[in-house]
């Protein structure tokens, strides 16, 4: 039985299905997006997106859609769907489907009369070239196919619009034609499998809009440029197969190509396997180095989202290698920047005080998949660097207070992953002595401590131990008050009383600086207050500040991202202090939350995870199609769990 599959009476209602959507990508920088009926709802959708660094470090819009047509006795039946002003959609080709399978490669089943056909995608590994297969299953008269190229040629945060500028000239290449339709882009080539015949007839399809960009207070209408159709004969059991890139495909190879990639694709045939396909999806492979991006479909690579990331996109799938490929480039990007040296690589954020500590936690489950010593040759260095670093003061943003706690000036920038601005200005300013970098720096110097006892460095297990022994009192003293919680941050001795889920991790890291009932009393307040079946609450509902809906205006959206959404990663952490704390008599307890993130597996971006979640019920996905953090946060969730129940 199929694992993410959906029938005709989903498919055809667009109020359900245009909110699902399919992310394919090719490891590149590219990807392809869209609704499951192929309706475009974001100005970030398109079938071929692709970087062009000749013009910018975004991504562009190079093929919007490819409408599929068709034609029986001179009759068309068009497949394809947009939507235009007053709720319009045109041409309706939902009304069509008959199901849709994703457990290899997505598939669309049309019925059209007597004519059944079947649409597959897939994005080329490593190369820009989004490939379509069409076949004719069922089919008793002379059919043929008829294919329009929706154009855009923009960058993902602009939408296009009918001018004089833009070039209709074209270039016949082998079942295809090539196009440009702006100087500095690359070549679009739009080729068959199967000798066709091209009708140049240049239009612009105007006034199509996107309802995402709408919701969001953004300009939401664009015109598309349709510079003809290509027209073609289709046999039943024939298959045809189109490829949109920006090189030159042998036409002759592309039914063998589409093979060989659906060949290599693993099934998503349960949550773990189809996690694991997600994982993939944030991986990049650049000329510089190999990199992990933070989401879909306008996040960039953030060094924060990389070290959180990594141990589950890599270790609990068992890809140590991959884990220490990612490393040598992040790794190596961080210890330039902790010596003084030139940023060379291209990660974002690399400055923010948390990140040297997530690494140290990063290289901490290193250590515990391969062993100490192991992890002491590749990262010892690494991880003795931040340490020093921060003890001597040379981190640009951290301050080492006399009582030994970290210290951090959030006031005027976002210094923590709680980073969203309002004109300018944090929305909760993060200063002084935080949460989570403290109980991630007593991680840190607890995990330093037991690598160099491993190897016999007597004195530095005896610096490291008398420093976090300095830490933890420290914490203790300024993060727990009398209700049982841990304050979030405390700047020159004013506490921040609002309740949030930072302090969870001072439970949940291997190395806790709390006491025993210290650690049961910060995950009660977290179980009453800030759970929810998709993670944890960003802010407690008890604050007058609480704002669970991220929705509205970009301004109102920023004033909601930490105010009470929920987030799956922090509610990861959470459920692995549960374990930690009650081991197996929380088992059932686990398993049931986990059931509410599977479920998302059917919603939004189909197999992956959301940004985050409304705060409130119904739990509605907000923001990015796809979160990196969260899906390594669940991966690492079900890792541990085998662990609970094998």
């Amino acid at each position: 039985m199929s694992y993410l599959k959906f029938e005709r009476a989903t498919m055809t209602n667009l109020q359900a299905v245009m909110q699902k959507e399919l992310l394919r990508t090719n490891r590149s920088g590219a990807y392809s997006c869209s609704t499951l009926v192929d309706c475009n709802t974001r100005k970030y959708h398109g079938l071929l997106v692709t970087p062009v660094p000749e013009i910018d470090d975004d991504n562009h819009v190079l093929l919007s859609s490819l409408d599929c047509s068709v034609v029986q006795h001179d009759v068309e039946f068009n497949l394809g769907l947009h939507k235009y002003q007053g709720n319009a959609y045109s041409p309706n080709g939902h009304k069509y489907i008959r199901s849709f399978n994703c457990d290899i490669v997505p598939t669309t089943i049309y019925r059209v009369g007597g004519v059944v056909l079947r649409k597959e995608l897939i994005f080329q590994h490593h190369e820009d070239r989004i490939l379509l297969r069409y076949t004719l299953e069922e089919g008793t008269s002379q059919t043929l196919l008829r294919f329009r190229p929706f154009l855009a040629f923009r960058n993902v945060n602009d939408l296009a619009h009918e001018n004089g500028v833009a070039s209709r000239d074209y270039r016949e290449v082998e079942n295809g034609i090539s196009t440009c339709m702006y100087k500095g882009y690359p070549r679009l080539y739009m080729q068959f499998s199967k000798k066709n015949t091209f009708h140049f007839s240049p239009d612009w399809y105007r006034g199509i809009e996107y309802p995402k960009e709408q919701e969001r207070g953004y300009a939401y209408k664009e015109d598309l440029y349709v510079p003809g159709y290509f027209e073609m004969e289709i046999k039943k059991g024939e298959s045809i197969v189109f490829a949109g890139s920006t090189t030159k495909s042998k036409a002759a190879s592309l039914k063998k190509l589409f093979d060989s990639e659906t060949a290599s694709r693993p099934p998503r045939d349960n949550f773990y396997h189809t996690l694991i396909s997600s994982a993939h999806q944030f991986f990049i492979n650049k000329p510089d180095g190999d990199y992990i991006l933070a989401g879909y479909p306008w996040f960039k690579c953030r060094a924060r989202d990389t070290f959180i990331s990594l141990p589950g996109l890599t270790l609990a799938i068992e890809d140590v290698g991959r884990f220490e490929l990612f490393m040598k480039t992040a790794g190596q990007a961080l210890d330039d920047f902790l010596i003084g040296k030139p940023l060379q690589y291209d990660i974002a954020e690399i400055e923010q005080p948390d990140v040297p500590l997530w690494a140290a936690w990063a290289i901490q489950q290193y250590a515990r998949k391969v062993g100490r010593e192991q992890c002491h040759r590749l990262y010892g260095p690494l991880l003795d660097n931040i340490i020093q670093t921060i003890l001597s003061g040379r981190h640009p943003n951290i301050t080492v207070s006399d009582n030994r706690l970290l210290a951090i000036d959030g006031h005027e920038r976002s210094m923590t992953w709680m980073n969203s601005s309002v004109y300018g200005k944090p929305v909760i300013p993060r200063s002084g002595f935080v949460v989570e970098i403290n109980a991630l720096w007593y991680n840190t110097l607890r995990f330093a401590a037991n690598m160099a006892e491993k190897r016999g460095d007597s004195g530095t297990v005896q610096q490291m131990e008398a420093e976090a022994q300095r830490v933890a009192e420290a914490f203790r003293s300024v993060f727990v008050n009398e209700s049982g919680y841990l304050w979030d941050y405390v700047d020159n001795g004013v506490p921040n009383v609002e309740v949030r889920p930072n302090m969870v991790f001072a439970v949940a890291l291997e190395y806790s600086p709390l006491l025993p009932e210290q650690q049961k009393s910060v995950l009660d307040f977290c179980t009453r207050e800030l759970l929810t079946p998709k993670g944890l609450r960003s802010l407690s509902p008890k604050s007058g500040a609480y704002n669970p809906l991220y929705v509205g205006t970009q301004n109102q959206r920023d004033w909601a991202y930490h105010q009470g959404t929920a987030w799956p990663w922090l509610g990861c952490f959470y459920l692995e202090a549960v374990l930690k704390i009650f081991k197996r008599s929380r088992l059932s307890f686990v398993l049931r939350q986990m059931v509410g993130f599977e479920d998302e597996m059917f919603y939004h971006a189909i197999g992956t995870m959301p940004e985050l979640f409304d705060g409130n019920p119904p739990f509605s996905g907000r923001g990015g199609s796809a979160f990196a953090m969260n899906v390594a946060a669940l991966l690492r969730m079900s890792k541990l769990l085998e662990t609970y129940t094998c």
